[in-house]
């Protein structure tokens, strides 16, 4: 056992909670092993204990009250044995952990390469140059062009792929012999994931180097791993090569994790059949159109951080007091800058597209497209340099009433010092609703509607998981009975199953509501099961638009082609066809 890289054995880990001796379970028993240069992908929902194990690898739990049972031993380390010193020694020289969020994890008032040789030096005794040399060599190795000059840019500076390949380069450093990377291609567009992708492949191949990636995506875990681990509620359900699981799942748990990835090849469900002809009309129309409908009626509404599905036909009839030809929302030559001078960028050129109830409109492009700045114009938040947005008919002065946008992070979107139910009252307080007693019954009316309970008013978010908050949030935007929404990433962040469960409320209140629906996100795959168009944008402008399938199945511009090709495969011979087609054999 001695050649062992990792060897867990029984690990059991009890986080303390509430009063003293009061503790909730995350692991319960988990035992793997990994070799030299082997990589392992451990996959589940959240709250299934897969971030707890990782951690649990580099002793991080040490100090904070957690329990732990069992034995870990990494490079030779036992890790709940180890010496503070010992630890120190691990982390860094034979593991190095890389997180979700570059931000967070990066100092903003350092250059990148000085936290680079600050990691370098606390391992080895080396003078502050070398130290700064070998931050210019990882920075290289990670693919950062002009690392020389870049080496000395702060973490603002650098786009979210970047970021993430500092943090790559930082764990590279002292050359360890494990990388875990916890979720590292979470808020990445498909391309820039991708390119992590191919990036921790290489260095599995050149460097030696054994991977233990955390992720809910199984789709980035077949791509990039040699066997799975499927958790689940603390557990170990299954594991095995990742073809075989991939293949032929042998946990019930797994073949339904499996069964909730969203397929690029699979065509989205058909409308409902109550679609109208004027939005059959509409959506053959030169613009990017949607189909047509009434809004209104029973509460409804996204609010900071819900997400949205489109295979909904809306009811016939008027949007908001007009015909069923007028869009609820359009969008004539819109165009945004920023800066001035030789400093303005254009972050949005001349875009065109209208969007009728019912229907849904989605939005992909890599970060940095305009497609979030173009849906802030949407609904007025932001202000266009030159254009018109229009609502039903009329030209937008400010946020119009009867728009709503739900935004990509349910914590950040909702005041942790106030209950969710009162979070939900906003928007009906800010509509002139006086009734106390009528306010607390529409929104419990509005939390059984998306899922939750009526008791659930006065608690705060750090209370609800990931994709109950996501639910708090579309309560909230259901509040003011809106005639559109617009979802910014709006499940990007959740798992697979949480994400496919909003997606089917967001489907069924539109159908219900007849609510228009604009879909931004870079998640191609969750793009073509809602939308019923497709809008593709780069560089600010649309480059291609269309009947979603029309889009997907028959591509007619380079650029989507491209976006098309970078999604993960849920198939690992394909995948390693592909990377051996771009990179050339290993």
């Amino acid at each position: 056992m001695s050649d062992l890289l990792v060897d867990v054995r029984d690990l059991v880990v009890d986080f303390p909670v509430g009063g003293p001796g009061a503790y909730v379970r995350a692991v319960d028993g988990v035992s793997f092993t990994m070799g030299p240069g082997h990589a392992l992908g451990i996959v589940g929902e959240s709250g299934s204990g897969k971030s707890t194990v990782a951690a649990a690898l580099l002793g991080l739990h040490r100090g904070t009250g957690t329990r732990l049972g069992g034995t870990v031993r990494v490079g030779g380390t036992d890790v709940g044995g180890a010496s503070a010193a010992e630890l120190r020694r691990l982390r860094g020289a034979a593991a190095a952990m890389v997180f979700q969020d570059p931000l967070s994890s990066l100092d903003p008032y350092y250059a990148v390469g000085d936290q680079i040789a600050e990691v370098y030096r606390v391992h080895a005794a080396v003078s502050r140059r070398a130290a700064r040399a070998r931050a210019v060599t990882v920075l290289d190795r990670v693919g950062i062009p002009d690392a020389v000059r870049r080496s000395r840019a702060r973490p603002h500076e650098f786009s979210g792929g970047m970021r993430q390949r500092a943090l790559i380069a930082m764990a590279l450093a002292c050359e360890p012999r494990l990388l875990i990377a916890d979720e590292p291609t979470t808020a990445l567009d498909v391309t820039v994931q991708a390119q992590i992708l191919d990036l921790l492949h290489g260095l599995r191949r050149e460097e030696g180097l054994g991977l233990l990636l955390v992720t809910h995506d199984v789709g980035v875990a077949a791509e990039s791993v040699d066997e799975l681990l499927v958790m689940r509620d603390g557990h170990a359900v299954e594991r095995g090569p990742v073809a075989e699981v991939l293949a032929g799942p042998a946990d019930p748990y797994t073949r339904a994790l499996l069964a909730a990835v969203p397929r690029l090849d699979a065509p989205r469900k058909p409308r409902p059949a109550r679609e109208t002809a004027a939005g059959t009309a509409a959506a053959s129309a030169g613009l990017s159109g949607v189909a047509s409908g009434a809004a209104g009626g029973a509460g409804a509404a996204v609010g900071a951080s819900g997400v949205v599905s489109g295979a909904a036909g809306g009811a016939s009839g008027a949007a908001g007091g007009a015909g069923a030809d007028v869009p609820v929302v359009e969008a004539l030559g819109l165009r945004r800058e920023f800066g001035r001078g030789k400093r303005r960028v254009t972050a949005v050129g001349g875009v065109s597209l209208a969007v009728r109830a019912g229907e849904t409109l989605g939005v992909v492009g890599e970060s940095g497209s305009g497609k979030s700045t173009l849906g802030r114009m949407l609904v007025g938040l932001l202000e266009p340099s030159s254009g018109q947005v229009r609502h039903a008919g009329d030209e937008a002065r400010g946020i119009p009433a009867g728009v709503q946008m739900v935004f990509q992070d349910p914590v950040s979107s909702l005041n942790p010092r106030r209950s969710v139910g009162e979070s939900i009252a906003d928007p009906l307080r800010a509509a002139g609703e006086r009734d106390e007693a009528a306010v607390r019954d529409r929104v419990g009316a509005l939390l059984e509607r998306v899922g939750l309970e009526r008791g659930h008013y006065d608690r705060y978010p750090h209370e609800f998981s990931g994709g109950q908050r996501q639910r708090v949030g579309i309560a909230r935007a259901l509040a003011p009975r809106p005639r559109l929404i617009v979802c910014d990433e709006p499940v990007s962040a959740l798992d697979v199953t949480t994400q496919a469960q909003v997606t089917a409320l967001l489907a069924e209140l539109q159908q219900e509501l007849g609510i228009a629906l604009v879909f931004i996100a870079h998640d191609l795959a969750v793009v073509r099961q809602v939308s019923d168009r497709v809008a593709v944008m780069r560089g600010g402008e649309i480059v291609e638009e269309g009947p979603v399938d029309e889009v997907y199945d028959r591509p007619a511009h380079p650029y989507t082609r491209q976006l098309l090709d970078a999604v993960p495969l849920l198939d690992p011979e394909l995948a390693a066809a592909r990377r051996h087609r771009a990179v050339g054999p290993s």
